[in-house]
């Protein structure tokens, strides 16, 4: 992608990553977060509660299968075995003004089974998630990304993880260390924004973290997956180029060589110039002994 392409890719998808992580603008007013085994939205969820808190949104946690209340909070509502009236009574009592309210965010783990139950032409809830939603971040932990676009780039079938691997085990999951141990790469976000008009942006991000920054940092943290140093080719970043010409020849050519060949004048250069022997594209040609000359022909 040339430079140009890229800085304006770049600037343009941070600031709408801003946008939508500091629920700012009602840029989304669904957004849907689908998490796995491997990969939680747990950190993704805390970036979103730790910007709201810089902003000062008031925040209300509905918890299903959540039993700890999380850190920064305004309001906890457990939903599990409550009806969907008394849970959104509870939601509405947890507002200063009964026409409050905002965006809202999902969470949708991807390795949970549908519910039994539903009727067979009805469409699954994962479907009409996203069907419903403006924004969808697909989590993936960044050590399977790196694999899968290694192998891809040796053309070879990228591995797969998790429950797709089909095979009996414990799945262990992407979890975040504590100070003094050593930190994990990252969160790849996934990200598919959809707007009024109908257009829609992909992108992929990078989410450090939360232990490599601090909690009052004003300043975007997230980046682009394609700016991060594992991922990119060496080319892309300026690194490299140079060792990957490895040739028992000589491939690059001297200052003399160099002047030699700007000097050779090519077939027909003076033709197109039209001003040399060539007489403006004229085409001279000589007869030979074996030619079969054709009176019938236009006379060259």
């Amino acid at each position: 992608m040339p430079p140009a392409n890229l800085s304006h890719r770049r600037t343009h998808n941070l600031l709408l990553i801003s946008k939508l992580l500091s629920l700012r603008d009602t840029t989304s007013p669904l957004t849907v977060l689908l998490d796995s085994l491997e990969q939680p939205a747990a950190p993704l969820m805390r970036e979103y509660i730790r910007r709201t808190k810089l902003s000062k949104i008031h925040v209300t946690f509905v918890s299903f299968e959540t039993l700890k209340r999380p850190c920064g909070v305004d309001s906890f509502v457990v939903a599990r075995r409550k009806r969907s009236s008394d849970v959104a009574r509870e939601v509405a009592n947890a507002y200063s003004s009964p026409s409050a309210g905002g965006p809202q965010l999902l969470t949708y783990h991807r390795d949970m089974p549908s519910p039994s139950g539903l009727p067979s032409y009805s469409p699954s809830p994962l479907s009409i998630l996203t069907y419903l939603a403006t924004t969808i971040f697909t989590l993936h932990p960044l050590s399977q990304v790196l694999v899968q676009k290694a192998a891809c780039d040796r053309s070879l079938a990228a591995p797969v993880f998790g429950l797709e691997e089909q095979q009996d085990g414990l799945i262990v999951g992407q979890l975040e260390k504590t100070k003094g141990q050593e930190s994990v790469d990252g969160i790849v976000l996934e990200m598919e924004h959809r707007r009024r008009s109908g257009r829609y942006v992909v992108e992929r991000y990078i989410l450090p973290p939360a232990m490599r920054y601090s909690p009052q940092q004003a300043k975007e943290v997230v980046t682009l997956l394609d700016d991060h140093p594992l991922y990119r080719r060496p080319e892309e970043s300026g690194e490299g180029v140079e060792d990957e010409i490895t040739s028992t020849f000589e491939l690059r050519l001297t200052d003399r060589q160099r002047r030699e060949r700007e000097g050779v004048v090519l077939p027909y250069f003076d033709a197109q110039q039209g001003n040399g022997p060539g007489e403006g594209g004229r085409i001279l040609y000589d007869m030979g002994e074996e030619d079969d000359f054709d009176d019938e022909e236009d006379e060259i």
